[in-house]
């Protein structure tokens, strides 16, 4: 798993900061790197993304003292700080030649493309605590892990869910029930501890890994951990500023665009994208204006009369 940037450095203040500082530092850069202050410009849009994911634990009394206790292995999903307590206390033991049994494996967990975040407690805080996590459980003998691609649709990722699939062993197949927790993406990988292939001698089973696929959406689009939905519009409604039902993963909420929004005007709903690791994204609504696709000569009219309206010439400046 990639190293993250520390919270604290990234809104700027020390580990001692009060909440109103840690407030005061995040709006202040909340501001600077508001996409609606800078159109266009993805590097400031991901830093804005940046300080409100730092901003979203550090302002969480819990999450920051979880944070501060634990580092960057409190962030994730699968994180459990009784565990990590009892696999801290474990390896002290380890150095003073006092082995004691580890804790249960997670059944399942994300296990991220390039690492393996929540395989197990020894891979999750091996690099925190040190590395003799890695010789937990003995591996000799264990049975293969069984991989298989698993699609989902976006509300189902997004959301989580209980599917069956079906493993083919050597002499039989058997179904298994996974539960997919909430935040999955294209490329996850999920690891359900025992259900892979059988071990020799007695050995423990593999694992069955899991990579999710997320079908295409045709409105929605991921981009985590926002969410970005292209919402078709009615002409009166971009130019009246209406008020329209949009749809979240938390169900329908009411959104009201400007007056005289223009196509792709692009708005946000804070807190409405996608759910992982003790964060919550944003969804941004971008205006999809849609002309009426039946003619009406009244309607033409009024078009025609409305070009008096426009302040200036809407392809002026317009050239290579």
């Amino acid at each position: 798993m990639a190293t993250q940037e520390d919270l604290y450095r990234m809104l700027g203040v020390s580990r001692t900061a009060t909440p109103d500082q840690i407030r005061s530092a995040y709006r202040k850069l909340a501001r600077k790197f508001h996409p609606d202050m800078n159109p266009g410009n993805k590097q400031a849009e991901e830093q804005f993304k940046k300080v409100s994911a730092a901003y979203d634990v550090l302002s969480d009394a819990k999450k920051r003292k979880l944070y501060d206790e634990f580092g960057e292995a409190a962030l994730s999903e699968s994180f459990d700080s009784a565990k990590a307590r009892a696999f801290r206390a474990y390896q002290q033991r380890m150095r003073t030649r006092r082995p004691a049994p580890p804790s249960p494996d997670e059944e399942v967990a994300f296990e991220e493309p390039g690492g393996a975040e929540g395989a197990d407690l020894g891979s999750l805080f091996g690099g925190l605590f040190g590395g003799a996590g890695r010789r937990r459980r003995p591996r000799a003998a264990a049975g293969q892990d069984v991989s298989m691609v698993l699609e989902l649709d976006l509300l189902q990722s997004l959301t989580g869910a209980e599917v069956q699939v079906q493993i083919s062993g050597p002499s039989d197949r058997s179904t298994v029930t996974v539960r997919i927790p909430p935040g999955a993406d294209d490329g996850s990988k999920l690891r359900v501890s025992g259900r892979g292939g059988p071990g020799a001698g007695g050995g423990p089973p593999g694992d069955l890994v899991i990579e999710t696929r997320i079908r295409p959406h045709p409105f929605f689009r991921r981009d985590r951990p926002a969410l970005t939905l292209r919402l078709p519009a009615t002409i009166d409604e971009a130019y009246s500023g209406a008020s329209v039902e949009v749809p979240t993963p938390d169900g329908p909420a009411l959104l009201k665009g400007p007056p005289r929004s223009q196509q792709g005007t692009r708005l946000r709903l804070r807190g409405k994208g996608v759910a992982r690791s003790g964060q919550r994204g944003d969804l941004y609504v971008e205006l999809d204006v849609r002309l009426p696709d039946r003619d009406d000569r009244e309607l033409a009219g009024a078009l025609e009369r409305a070009r008096s309206l426009y302040s200036r010439g809407v392809r002026e400046g317009l050239k290579l």
